[in-house]
């Protein structure tokens, strides 16, 4: 439970919003949640924090459990909540989409629509530092922001270590999302984006890309970036938790390391390289971290799913949505 407000650090003013010009675009903020209802609640706490205001928060569960005691929770946050009836990151980012553009007034184009994962915490001006580049940079079309920590890939960070990382008391991690200077880049990284409405009128995510939807991210970056640029920001701050519940099992998302890459490679979307790096990387790391069982994770499932996706390579029916039936 969050009882204070983290104490930003000082930053330059670089993309601030100018209150005296033009209204700002409107922004609208996606969640798609499962099983995270508690952290779902904590993340609309920060978004009421924000320091524009934001026009509507879209919160998309698998079931009803899954956004149960939202309706509320933060007073003055506009929320709609929907129940998509089935569990998958695309296909719930997607059923808010849909909803987004079905509302009576629906986005401009050049509205944000941004996406935060349930366990993202972002700084107060998150939101505001998006809008002020997005102003400086109309050729740029998407964004993600500067991951000051994150615990996806080990022991998952608190709610506390989220407000030591955004009030500067914890230095920041070394992560991809991360560094001092903007610069261009080939992927979003899905926990903390944002994208002009006008992209997402026709682009949804891949909802071939099941359950977890591994890559989902890049995958629309791929498609997107023919209609302009895509950058890292460090001016967004916020903190990834990483948090372990809710999450696939370990064969499931092992298919999927394999899967997925390739899938997205036959697409158009991935380069074959990368593609190859991508699975390469996860059959050689779940290979040897097979070996012992970990306390987090479950390398040996994972490693079990990578060789049920090669043997289905071979055979000609490797496809992402075979984790359906593992």
């Amino acid at each position: 439970m969050i009882v204070a407000s983290a104490t930003l650090t000082s930053v330059d003013p670089v993309d601030r919003v100018d209150v005296r010009a033009p209204a700002a675009p409107a922004i609208f903020v996606v969640v798609a949640t499962k099983g995270r209802a508690g952290p779902t609640a904590t993340l609309c706490r920060f978004l009421a924090r924000q320091t524009l205001p934001i026009a509507a928060v879209h919160i998309v569960g698998s079931e009803v459990s899954d956004v149960a005691g939202l309706d509320g929770c933060v007073p003055g946050l506009a929320l709609d909540i929907v129940v998509a009836g089935a569990a998958g990151c695309s296909l719930q980012r997607n059923v808010a989409l849909t909803s987004l553009f079905d509302r009576t007034d629906p986005p401009a184009d050049d509205d944000l629509i941004v996406f935060f994962d349930d366990d993202f915490r972002p700084a107060d001006d998150w939101l505001e530092r998006a809008v002020g580049v997005m102003r400086r940079l109309p050729d740029v079309i998407g964004l993600s922001g500067h991951v000051l920590g994150d615990g996806v890939c080990g022991d998952a960070l608190s709610e506390d270590d989220a407000l030591d990382f955004i009030a500067g008391r914890r230095p920041a991690e070394a992560h991809w999302a991360s560094g001092a200077d903007e610069r261009p880049i080939t992927a979003l990284y899905g926990c903390n984006m944002a994208v002009r409405a006008r992209v997402l009128r026709t682009e949804r995510f891949d909802e071939n890309l099941p359950l977890y939807s591994w890559q989902e991210d890049m995958d629309l970056a791929g498609r997107i970036v023919a209609q302009g640029r895509i950058i890292y920001t460090p001016v967004c701050r916020g903190v990834h938790l990483g948090s372990k519940s809710g999450r696939t099992s370990g064969v499931r998302f092992g298919y999927s390391q394999v899967a997925n890459p390739i899938y997205l490679w036959r697409k158009g979307t991935v380069r074959p390289l990368r593609a190859l790096r991508f699975a390469g990387r996860a059959l050689l790391g779940n290979s040897v971290r097979s070996l012992r069982e970990h306390r987090l994770f479950d390398y040996r499932g994972r490693f079990t799913g990578n060789l049920i996706a090669l043997a289905d390579l071979v055979r000609g029916r490797m496809d992402p949505r075979r984790i359906l039936d593992l």
